[in-house]
């Protein structure tokens, strides 16, 4: 077996020693001393990592007025120009040097890595010395240009993790990444696991070596011309099996690289703690959910937590992180990958919803997976994660690995989920639409056999799981229909028809198919494509149209005899039970203006997330059955809470904006559907959820004095999707301009 890394330090060798001799051939033919001028290596040869065709990076350091310099200088750099060696020289005093290491941070990496080659040992010792105290002294200033210098390389260059060709050195989670993140432990600022950097670092540099030795030249791009004999050369059994190395490689430092930076970042930005904190005690801890908190910057597990006990704390944890788009801690990944209860088959409700708000965070998803993928618990809630997990492209149109291709297509499905009646299917399809390409045979069909049995697991009933199905085994159709067929050509459209069956499978699948294309690249998601599916689409809606229910019909009213029951003194009621695992919270109120809002109020700030509701009006009492998530609360302290509210609300709405004042609001969508119903208006809301939501929602119709004779609340993933059924006064449907003011009346409530 070849030891690379013996050989590389073999190079180094060869190439000081030469060095020595040319300096010492140089200092007798100029009658120069030897004290007072030094070479010395930098970057990767300071390192001693020289592959077979890497360049020598030298520097010439000598004293104020060392005599002759510039002679002596082109007495050593000539013979190695003439020999043919690739050399990056330099010719600089003490001072010289950390001028140019304070001007060019790439320069002060290299400087980082200076080794003593020949001449003077002292001014080389003097040189490390002033340099690193430099490099600890500024770090702090240094740290955003740097930050900024490693995000537009990553832009231009891309993931080493995700890449077809990728490029080993320059590509985000490379080399180049691999000795920023030493110089950040150099900076003293922050920590970084030493053994995984450098074992990383080596795996790289032996597939640059091999790159190299094949290629006949220096070369960081790992092409598909050279992969196979590079993998015959490491001894791996071919390209795949490079591949999967370089991206696991490449992924394992990417995910350091994120940690580190996040730190840094929040090591930045935290103000000074007061002399009162320090002495009361120690950092702050910021509940965010059950089970759940904040510290630092980075999402961690409440001291009480006991993830072996409560199966669902991990999927908590990692949707809590990925909406905040918060760094979920190494540690509590570790933790849950080793201790967390196992999740019973079917998932509870929970836990569905809470990996379908995860699936819908948008850009927030990736750093939460891949930390949780690092630390093994993705396998662990996933075990068919395994077998695509850093599996190469098989088609050139895509630009990312399979499992990173699954996980940009729910990035991409996450900002259409307002489009569409059923998010929570199309982010599961999203996740699962490419398994299938871990198994022989035509990966649709293999997808769908596992997208059925992991949609069951999780605990979608068996309507949910095969629309979920069919979607993984049409997922290419619609493009495959669109550019292939004739659309003037009336069974295209039967066709499509015949497999989509309704307009709201249409519509999961024709976002399902812009999200696949576009988490796949520039081909795969051209104009022309895209307008071309849009265009069957619309044929084949217009042929839906035709018959088949509206997508919108009011939901039967709540069992009114029993929530009946639940009123008591003063006409006012609350039962809290166990409805196959869910919690039910049934609400009896007088049935006036406002008093739906400041329901939904005190169930906010009771820590109660509402994910579905019915509410109607019953012989002039509000009627409500919700579903929520958080701890059961006790149904007396409820109804007094509510009690106290319904005569003042003040003290509620105060105590809720306080919750909700750090979040950044979201755009949300707020349309009338003029032909839902003939006997109310209907509005429906779409918005990401967040505390209090539903509360702005109600109140704000509510301020127009419009009726809510019913609503239909329901929260899929990280979206809402509510349509409320509203009357004026004398219980017809509003006015056409009334109307319009309440749905203006909403947007502008959840946009401030």
């Amino acid at each position: 077996m070849v030891d690379r890394a013996e050989q590389r330090r073999g190079r180094a060798e060869e190439a000081d020693a030469l060095l020595q001799l040319l300096l010492a051939k140089a200092c007798d033919a100029l009658g120069v001393p030897t004290e007072g001028v030094a070479l010395v290596a930098v970057g990767g040869y300071g390192r001693e990592e020289l592959s077979p065709y890497s360049d020598l990076d030298v520097m010439l350091v000598h004293a104020e007025g060392y005599p002759r310099i510039d002679e002596l200088a082109a007495q050593i750099w000539y013979p190695l120009w003439d020999s043919r060696t690739k050399l990056d020289h330099s010719v600089r005093t003490l001072a010289e040097a950390r001028q140019a290491a304070a001007d060019d941070d790439r320069v002060a990496l290299g400087l980082l890595d200076a080794r003593h080659v020949a001449g003077d040992s002292h001014l080389t010792l003097q040189l490390r010395s002033v340099l690193m105290a430099d490099w600890r002294r500024t770090a702090r200033s240094r740290m955003p240009g740097l930050a900024q210098a490693c995000r537009d390389r990553a832009s231009t260059v891309g993931e080493l993790a995700h890449l077809a060709e990728p490029d080993l050195k320059e590509a985000y989670g490379g080399l180049r990444d691999a000795v920023v993140l030493r110089a950040l432990v150099a900076s003293w600022l922050v920590d970084v696991p030493h053994p995984v950097l450098e074992r990383a670092r080596r795996d790289l540099l032996e597939v640059r070596d091999a790159l190299h030795e094949v290629a006949g030249r220096a070369t960081d791009r790992l092409v598909a011309d050279v992969a196979g004999e590079v993998a015959a050369g490491l001894g791996m059994s071919g390209r795949d099996e490079l591949l999967r190395h370089v991206y696991a490689t490449g992924r394992t430092l990417a995910h350091v690289c994120d940690v580190s930076w996040r730190r840094v970042e929040s090591l930045m930005t935290k103000p000074p703690r007061s002399r009162r904190r320090q002495r009361s005690g120690g950092p702050l801890l910021l509940a965010l959910d059950e089970g759940v908190g904040q510290h630092e910057g980075e999402v961690v597990l409440m001291p009480d937590a006991r993830p072996e006990r409560d199966p669902v704390l991990g999927v908590r944890a990692a949707a809590v992180a990925a909406d905040r788009e918060l760094v979920l801690s190494p540690s509590v990944c570790a933790r849950l990958a080793a201790s967390a209860a196992d999740l019973p088959e079917p998932w509870p409700g929970e836990a569905r919803r809470l990996l379908c708000a995860l699936l819908g965070a948008g850009n927030g998803l990736l750093e939460v997976w891949e930390a949780l993928d690092q630390a093994g618990y993705i396998s662990r809630i996933l075990p068919e994660w395994d077998a695509v997990r850093f599996r190469p492209p098989q088609s050139a149109i895509h630009r990312f690995t399979v499992d990173r291709h699954l996980l940009e297509t729910c990035v991409e499905a996450s900002a259409m989920v307002r489009d569409v009646r059923r998010p929570d299917l199309l982010l599961v399809a999203a996740l699962l639409h490419d398994l299938g390409k871990a198994i022989d045979g035509d990966h649709s069909v293999t997808g769908a056999a596992i997208a059925a049995r992991v949609a069951r697991r999780i605990g979608f009933s068996e309507a949910d799981a095969d629309t979920i199905t069919l979607l993984v085994r049409q997922h290419l159709m619609l493009a495959q229909v669109a550019t292939r067929r004739d659309l003037e050509d009336p069974m295209t459209v039967d066709m499509v028809v015949g497999i989509v069956r309704s307009t709201e499978t249409l519509d999961l699948l024709e976002a399902l198919t812009y999200a696949d294309a576009r988490a796949a690249g520039p081909a795969a998601s051209s104009p022309w494509r895209m307008r071309l599916v849009g265009e069957l689409c619309r044929r084949v809606r217009g042929e839906l149209a035709g018959g088949g229910e509206s997508m919108w019909t009011e939901a039967p009213p709540v069992a009114v005899p029993v929530l009946h029951q639940v009123v008591g003194v003063g006409r006012l009621g609350v039962t809290v039970s166990d409805h196959h695992g869910d919690l039910r919270v049934n609400v009896a109120v007088p049935d006036q203006v406002g008093t739906l809002s400041t329901v939904a109020a005190v169930l906010a700030v009771e820590r109660l997330a509402v994910r579905s509701a019915v509410i109607t009006s019953v012989d002039g009492l509000g009627i409500s059955q919700w579903t929520v998530a958080g701890s059961p609360p006790d149904p007396v302290r409820l109804r007094d809470r509510l009690a106290v509210a319904l005569r003042d609300s003040a003290d509620v709405v105060r105590r809720l904006a306080a919750r909700d004042s750090s979040r950044a609001r979201v755009a949300s969508r707020v349309d009338l559907l003029p032909d839902a119903s003939e006997t109310a208006t209907v509005l429906q809301v779409r918005a990401h959820d967040r505390p209090g939501l539903l509360y702005d929602v109600t109140a704000a119709i509510a301020a127009t004095g419009a009726d809510i004779r019913s609503a239909h609340v329901s929260t899929l993933g990280a979206e809402c999707v509510d349509v409320f059924y509203l009357t004026d006064s004398h219980g017809a449907p509003l006015e056409s301009e009334d109307a319009r003011t309440t749905a203006k009346s909403v947007l502008d409530r959840l946009s401030f």
